[in-house]
């Protein structure tokens, strides 16, 4: 599979963007530390994945902060050893908080309705013993790009049927005002 990716590091001029191997990337871990590798200072580093037009990530990274990350398709990105780093992050985060927000709801049933919710929750278990599918479609932040000039809403346009992850990922850059530089690498 051909992956093209790049490291976008905000810096007082504006971006500095260099395309950059995942060789080494096993864990989101890894790519968070790739992604520090280019910032300046403390400053913002985005970190623009895209797999052979199938789906397209964006990795953000603030200092120290947590990493925000989006994924177009996370169907199609969990099929692949870069994507599933990002999507199983995001989906493990998504069922910690829907798992949390159960537990209210379970504690309130009375046993005939405890028994439903546990058939309920064997259904939605994958064989292997993982919860729930793969969601298709966008995941994950949709609001990271906002400061620089990026909707949610557009961000999300984007992801939607029909664009190119490619295409996605140079309209991001335009926005972001580094589209002939993320052009030079590619």
């Amino acid at each position: 599979m051909a992956y093209f990716a790049a490291v976008l590091a905000r810096t007082g001029a504006g971006w500095d963007v260099s395309e950059t191997e995942l060789d080494d990337v096993e864990t989101l871990a890894d790519l968070t530390d790739l992604a520090r590798e280019a910032a300046e200072d403390e400053d913002t580093v985005l970190v623009f994945i895209e797999q052979e037009d199938a789906w397209f990530a964006v990795l953000r990274i603030d200092g120290e902060d947590d990493p925000r990350i989006f994924v177009s398709d996370a169907a199609a990105a969990a099929r692949s050893s870069y994507g599933a780093v990002l999507t199983d992050e995001l989906i493990e985060q998504d069922g910690e908080a829907d798992f949390d927000d159960l537990d209210g709801l379970v504690a309130g049933l009375d046993d005939e309705d405890d028994a439903v919710a546990e058939a309920d929750d064997e259904d939605d278990e994958e064989p292997g013993g993982g919860r729930g599918a793969t969601p298709v479609g966008p995941i994950g932040d949709s609001e990271l790009l906002t400061e620089f000039g990026m909707a949610a809403a557009d961000l999300m346009e984007l992801a939607g049927e029909g664009a190119a992850p490619g295409d996605a990922l140079g309209e991001i850059a335009e926005a972001l005002g580094c589209g002939e530089v993320l052009e030079a690498v590619r």
